[in-house]
């Protein structure tokens, strides 16, 4: 139908909706748990209830940054798994063969595990608004960031999946590259605080752009320039795309 597949991609993007919906306890729930608990450890354990950064509430401080590492984390293992799982069981053909151009199969997939990355950040800002005072203070920040971070995280696992040959792969890119960066964006604590070194590096993570533009839609605070955070989430998404495309165009580690 013209010069896109239409049929085909919205067969591939509910394909991989799919995917996750039908085990949703695992794929949706169970981060909700997950942060949750982590709430809990800094709310009780750690007396985050009276602690304040930049004049606000820790508690309201910490929320944004505890959704957006859900949103990052369920995302990536999405679009990972399913192309691993995929190699693994021999049935990437399935994908591959369907007349898709490289850029139709980035966007299903890619779009497959950003669904998830999004639906699990409102479950988890559902369920910590019981908690702790959620608000809006400006929506575009927080749909923008929220689904660029879910875009962001899925096209990286697309990336890791492809290139990884065994499961041990993925979980090092988590380890590695997802875990250290989130938890050095100034998740739980503002950078302004750090020395002046460590300010910049953190400025040259992309995590702390996408956590740092959420914070501000929810609380109205950030601790860098709200400006280049909108550049940089776009930037790098265009470049996780163009790496994405070629890798689905070249066969790399796809086709024998």
């Amino acid at each position: 139908m013209g010069a896109v597949n239409w049929i085909g991609l919205w067969t591939l993007y509910l394909r991989e909706v799919r995917r996750f919906m039908k085990v949703f306890t695992q794929t949706l729930l169970a981060p909700v748990v997950t942060t949750l608990l982590f709430l809990a450890v800094f709310a009780l354990a750690l007396g985050g209830i009276q602690r304040t950064v930049g004049g606000v509430p820790f508690m309201e401080f910490l929320a944004p940054g505890l959704i957006v590492m859900a949103i990052a984390q369920n995302a990536y293992a999405n679009t990972s798994s399913s192309i691993m799982i995929s190699k693994i069981q021999g049935n990437i053909i399935d994908t591959l063969m369907p007349p898709f151009t490289a850029h139709e199969l980035t966007f299903g997939i890619a779009m497959g595990g950003a669904t998830r990355g999004v639906l699990v950040g409102i479950a988890v800002a559902i369920a910590m608004s019981f908690f702790v005072p959620m608000q809006i203070h400006h929506a575009g920040y927080i749909v923008y960031h929220g689904v660029m971070a879910a875009l962001m995280l899925s096209l990286l696992g697309l990336i890791g999946g492809i290139w990884s040959e065994k499961f041990d792969h993925i979980a090092a890119v988590t380890n590695f590259v997802i875990t250290p960066l989130s938890f050095l964006s100034g998740t739980f604590y503002s950078i302004q605080r750090l020395p002046e070194a460590v300010q910049i590096a953190a400025h040259l993570n992309p995590f702390f752009y996408m956590i740092d533009g959420l914070r501000y839609g929810v609380i109205g605070h950030a601790d860098g320039s709200l400006g280049l955070g909108l550049i940089v989430m776009a930037g790098v998404n265009v470049g996780l795309w163009g790496l994405s495309t070629w890798m689905f165009a070249s066969g790399y580690k796809l086709k024998a």
